[in-house]
């Protein structure tokens, strides 16, 4: 009997607690639905898709509302207007990282590139573009690659016989194969056993990822401890992953010569060995590790998801393949590789990639910001750390710039003469100091690899194009496209 007393004490106390500190901060934070003691407002938001749930509270509440993740307070910008002015014009003031739990466990004290923050952040961000950049990125020799994987993805293509198949794993060989070049020198054989278990692990985590569960356990980082459920088995493949980017330093470091770099990890190695009189903010295998890991992620799925859906609505369109294959032929041909200065040349080619883009709004609410200060926003005070999350389906599917922003046409990207039209609501890599590091690269694989693809081949859907279905199977991290088959027929 005293321990059950003890137990509602215990419970009475923490719910307390609480409602103590929910209203105490929303006094100060900007309005939103009531949250519960504890659960916070988990009753106002599908976990299947936060997006919407976002979309649907800034009609109650307008552009920047409150929302309690549990008994965390998360302010949510939703609109151009708001994510602009948070993200550019106060672009420093919101470029700290917001707090993940899930994270947190996943990378057990170490940093990378997108989960760090402050100075740590800042040196990691400049190390990594200076040698990515060192390494070609935004050079011809980076295009050069891609051409080449181009190609090969194009063999890969033909060895389908243009019989039925699921092009989820050949689409992500080529974006991976790109990264591994730069971090490990060398690409991989499509058929290697090691790198098909990588790409299997990165498009299962994805999955895990964007789950309703995963959702749940950020807002409740407890029931990655009480329960079992799919978290343990990311938790499972992270490690693994990161083994193998160790075992590959290992190797690295007994070959490395500081005068002759090879890839992107003996930079790392070398940059470690010039700081170890350095205390503060020193990198080490840790931070290697999530660095690359980090590269993994954000150079592989979000790339070839991307792929994976662009030919998802090309067979759905058939006018637009058409449209687009009329201008690839006129413009390059059958037989010379595409190349990025090509791009200027086809508005409908460069209009169809940011289509793609836009429509399927890979990342709905972005990766979470937090302000780095106390700040004043639109008459509200945020303190320093609070979470925000930035609503980039509400800026990739605003009305006021897309005409039929639910609808897929490349003429959104379209002016009335033809030429393509830039657009500042288009944010799919974010904006701001935390954009993606590795827009140019994914702007220029999503190019070169459509073209090729275009120019090579026809698509033909197993289904009929008016049976096929776009809608996203899960819609929380990443919006992930259903899976499908269909024959790459040679031209």
């Amino acid at each position: 009997m005293d321990l059950v007393v003890v137990l509602v004490l215990c419970l009475s106390c923490l719910l307390l607690l609480s409602l103590w500190k929910q209203t105490s901060e929303r006094g100060r934070l900007p309005p939103g639905p009531r949250p519960l003691p504890i659960f916070g407002n988990i009753l106002q938001l599908d976990v299947k898709d936060i997006s919407k749930s976002l979309s649907n509270l800034s009609r109650a509440y307008g552009p920047v509302f409150t929302l309690y993740f549990g008994m965390k307070p998360t302010v949510v910008l939703h609109g151009y207007e708001a994510v602009k002015e948070a993200l550019i014009d106060m672009g420093e003031d919101f470029a700290g990282r917001g707090y993940s739990p899930l994270v947190e466990r996943l990378n057990k004290g170490d940093v990378g590139i997108v989960f760090s923050n402050g100075n740590i952040w800042k040196k990691i961000r400049r190390f990594c573009l200076m040698t990515l950049r060192n390494f070609g990125m935004g050079k011809r020799s980076i295009e050069d690659r891609v051409q080449e994987e181009a190609r090969c993805l194009v063999e890969e293509l033909r060895k389908t016989n243009a019989s039925a198949c699921d092009p989820t794993f050949i689409l992500a060989c080529a974006p991976c194969n790109i990264i591994c070049s730069v971090i490990f020198q060398n690409r991989f054989d499509y058929k290697d056993p090691v790198f098909l278990n990588i790409m299997e692990i990165l498009n299962e985590n994805i999955k895990i990822l964007s789950s309703p569960w995963i959702q749940i356990c950020n807002m409740f980082p407890v029931f990655l401890d009480l329960f079992p459920g799919s978290h343990n088995k990311l938790f499972k493949n992270i490690a693994y992953i990161k083994s193998y980017i160790l075992e590959k330093t290992m190797e690295h470091k007994a070959s490395l010569d500081v005068s002759n770099p090879r890839d992107f990890i003996d930079c790392f190695l070398i940059k470690m060995e010039q700081e170890e009189h350095i205390q503060e903010e020193k990198l080490t295998l840790g931070t290697l590790a999530i660095t690359v890991l980090d590269l993994f992620g954000a150079g592989t799925e979000t790339t070839s998801t991307t792929l994976r859906y662009a030919l998802l609505l090309l067979l759905k369109h058939p006018e637009v393949t058409a449209k687009a294959q009329e201008e690839i032929e006129r413009v390059i041909g059958r037989h010379r590789s595409p190349c990025m200065q090509d791009k200027s040349h086809m508005p409908y080619m460069d209009a169809l990639v940011h289509e793609v883009q836009r429509y399927i709004d890979l990342l709905p609410v972005n990766l979470p910001h937090a302000v780095t200060r106390d700040i004043r926003f639109r008459n509200y005070l945020i303190p320093k750390g609070t979470t925000i999350l930035t609503s980039l389906t509400s800026v990739l599917h605003d009305s006021k710039e897309f005409s039929n922003p639910e609808v897929f046409d490349p003429g959104h990207f379209l002016d009335e003469n033809g030429n393509f039209k830039k657009s500042d609501y288009f944010m799919a890599f974010s904006a701001g100091k935390r954009a993606c590091a590795g827009e140019g690269l994914a702007r220029m694989e999503l190019f070169l690899f459509l073209t090729t693809i275009l120019q090579k081949f026809t698509l033909k859907s197993v289904v009929d194009p008016k049976d096929i279905d776009t809608t996203p199977v899960v819609n929380g991290f990443v919006s992930v496209p259903p899976p499908y088959q269909l024959c790459f027929i040679p031209l």
